[in-house]
């Protein structure tokens, strides 16, 4: 008889992970699939950075890094964190991981007894909700909507704060709804954390750079807050390096040593040569990716225009990030080709179907009447995946 944790029967398989693995055996197949699915840039890695890892292997960067991280990679996240975030921390503070989803997960088990709580607006990133279950904690959801750009109120942040909350997690800017918190926005929490020390706020800025609105603005520089605030970062996105695996935290230094220990009895340091690589990338000046951010900035604005022609998609105008988030629950009761869309799982299934194209229903997220779409694609291929959404849809 076969019997897996407690811990593991409490979690779900990631469906963005899903439906990209549904996709690959699809075009496997043969079937002509668009995937706008799954969140990862179509660019390469700037030459600069694959010069980087080509030179870290000539000079021998083979073998078992330190737990932490390479001191250089560490001292260049600081200066990083200074630079853009102004956010001041030392080495001994940064931990640097296999992609920011261990970070997340050296964090909870670090932080986390069974029943501790964790806020979560919603919508957020799939692996928040089930990392938090592994842990055996308590997801607390904070519910939002495009009326509200997909932000949380301070009043909504207070009335979901309980004594055995331990944690409050968000992304900035959002995955999956692309929104990006405000200087007075984050000043007007940080004033309603500042009552509640204990909870430790962690601040995942994955996607910093893919940012198309204001100055961006980390809440762990708001200095009456900055000893409970993680900050939560990596490469894969901006420099579109998802299969190099580097995330990394900055923090107090009882949490860097905790999360460290957890790495150390798990999967000790990451990847050397994309550790060297990561230096390179993380001095460089950011407006060396400008011409990314500013691709993604068009595919945005191209797929706000053609979702205007699908009757039943509403969405926010996204400030970054490269996703859109559609509240689709006006379709919801209607039939298309003989099938009958009852929720937003259902249309995701009947447009990969019947249009060949890959979505993300939006319970995932936890916000059942909406789909992600990612955008991280040409601009080729979001015609021709729109032209198909909206032809199997009319």
């Amino acid at each position: 008889m076969q019997n897996i944790s407690r811990r593991l029967q409490k979690i779900n398989y990631s469906q963005t992970l899903a439906m990209s693995a549904k996709t690959r055996s699809l075009k496997e197949k043969g079937i002509d699939i668009i995937s706008l699915s799954i969140g990862e840039p179509d660019f390469s890695p700037p030459s600069y950075i694959l010069e980087a890892a080509k030179n870290a292997i000539d000079q021998g960067h083979h073998y078992y890094s330190p737990v932490a991280g390479y001191l250089e990679l560490r001292e260049a996240i600081c200066e990083k964190f200074l630079r853009d975030n102004s956010l001041h921390y030392n080495p001994s503070q940064i931990v640097v991981s296999a992609g920011s989803k261990q970070a997340i997960s050296n964090l909870f088990l670090s932080l986390l007894d069974p029943g501790d709580k964790v806020i979560i607006p919603a919508p957020f990133w799939v692996s928040y909700y089930e990392i938090v279950n592994l842990c055996e904690a308590i997801p607390v959801i904070i519910h939002t909507s495009i009326s509200t750009d997909f932000k949380i109120t301070p009043e909504q942040l207070e009335g979901a704060i309980t004594p055995d909350v331990k944690i409050f997690i968000f992304s900035s800017p959002c995955n999956p709804s692309g929104s990006v918190y405000s200087y007075d926005e984050l000043k007007r929490l940080s004033e309603v954390f500042v009552k509640y020390q204990k909870i430790i706020i962690v601040s995942d800025e994955i996607y910093e750079y893919i940012n198309y609105s204001e100055k961006y603005t980390s809440i762990g520089s708001f200095t009456e807050i900055y000893e409970q605030t993680v900050t939560l970062n990596g490469i894969s996105k901006s420099f579109a390096m998802t299969g190099w695996r580097i995330g990394f935290i900055g923090a107090p230094l009882w949490i860097a040593k905790a999360c460290e220990k957890v790495q150390g009895q798990t999967s000790s340091g990451a990847n050397s040569i994309a550790q060297q690589s990561a230096i390179i990338a993380l001095k460089s000046n950011p407006n060396r990716i400008s011409y990314m951010i500013e691709a993604f900035r068009n595919r945005r604005n191209l797929v706000l225009e053609m979702m205007k022609e699908i009757p039943g998609f509403r969405s926010n105008i996204p400030d970054g990030s490269f996703y859109i988030f559609p509240n689709v629950s006006e379709i919801f009761g209607n039939t298309f080709l003989g099938v009958k869309i009852y929720n937003a799982y259902d249309l995701s299934m009947f447009l990969l179907e019947k249009a060949q194209v890959a979505t993300v229903a939006g319970n995932s997220f936890g916000e059942e009447s909406y789909l992600r779409i990612s955008y991280a694609t040409s601009e080729e291929t979001l015609k021709e995946a729109f032209k198909r959404i909206k032809r199997m849809l009319a």
